[in-house]
């Protein structure tokens, strides 16, 4: 049995590649900065703190894969934090032998000058250069991060959105995918991948009012610079539909009972 170490299990995208590897068979280690809570399925925990470097070392030991999905660490001072928790962790493994590392990036890095897509960039460079095996999948934006755009704006009098285009994807596509990749021999940098559809933000603006029953303009705003200009051409998207659940679902979703 594939034992493997799952760092940010505990988030969006991390308990959803826990589901996905315990349903494939494979026996999971989760490291998280927090002590086990009870509502996650009955797996192994290392408690450990990738920025401190303290617990890693334990972490890693004896396992044959790692699938790096922890981001948190992000908002302080956008993604390098995330730099350089890649790099102890990457260390420890070097340290406790050869694991497969699977990373998980971002569709568009290259050409979106966004401060956290450069930051993401580094950690692909970094996973390259470690002289592990390794593979690293982009995806694009998840559903999440546009209904958080959303809500944030629930008090507002109009819904603003940017001018420009998603390929959403849900989480439980993407998890499907790495669970994949972690149970295969590594592969470098796979196909990115996608959600079903590339939709407006205004589109997705007016989806977002409608499944919560809420009625507003909705303004779509445009901005100079290189950032919005990579967006509008669509540098964050990908002919590789992979993903299956539509926003609209996931709306649905987040929505029924109400």
């Amino acid at each position: 049995m594939t034992k493997v170490l799952l760092t940010g299990g505990t988030g969006t995208l991390g308990r959803a590649v826990h589901r996905t590897l315990r349903e494939d068979g494979a026996s999971v280690r989760v490291m998280s900065r927090q002590p086990k809570p009870a509502d996650v399925p009955d797996s192994e925990w290392a408690t450990a703190d990738l920025r401190s470097n303290v617990g890693v070392d334990a972490a890693v030991d004896g396992v044959d894969v790692i699938v790096h999905c922890a981001t948190g660490y992000r908002q302080a001072n956008m993604g390098r934090a995330d730099v350089e928790v890649t790099k102890n962790l990457i260390a420890a493994a070097r340290r406790s032998g050869t694991p497969h590392l699977v990373n998980i990036s971002i569709v568009g890095i290259d050409d979106i000058p966004l401060f956290f897509y450069r930051a993401k960039h580094e950690i692909e460079d970094l996973v390259a250069a470690a002289e592990l095996p390794w593979t690293t999948l982009r995806a694009t934006q998840f559903h999440d991060l546009v209904l958080s755009m959303f809500t944030a704006q629930r008090f507002a009098p109009v819904l603003l959105t940017p001018a420009f285009s998603f390929q959403t994807i849900d989480v439980r596509d993407v998890a499907l995918r790495l669970s994949e990749l972690a149970l295969q021999p590594a592969a470098g940098r796979v196909p990115d991948i996608g959600g079903p559809v590339v939709q407006t933000a205004e589109e997705m603006g007016r989806s977002y009012l409608a499944a919560f029953g809420r009625h507003r303009r909705v303004l779509s705003i445009s901005a100079p610079g290189k950032t919005f200009a990579g967006y509008r051409e669509g540098h964050n998207l990908t002919p590789n539909k992979v993903g299956t659940i539509t926003f609209e679902e996931f709306l649905a979703e987040r929505t029924a009972g109400r």
